[in-house]
């Protein structure tokens, strides 16, 4: 019994550990999609107004 409880705390760290990596990659992807989502929709906005590149005159 003295072997869990010397391990708990080390454990409880390495869970403490995973949950935290695993939330930041989750916000990462989801930072990543919405990129995607934000670059493809003003691309295809660009194509309906005809004027991609601003000209400078």
């Amino acid at each position: 019994m003295d072997y869990i409880v010397a391990l708990l705390p080390s454990l409880g760290t390495g869970l403490l550990f995973f949950i935290v990596i695993r939330a930041l990659v989750n916000a990462d992807r989801n930072e990543r999609n919405a990129l995607k989502r934000l670059e493809a929709e003003s691309g295809k906005n660009a194509r309906d107004d005809g004027s991609s590149v601003p000209s400078s005159s």
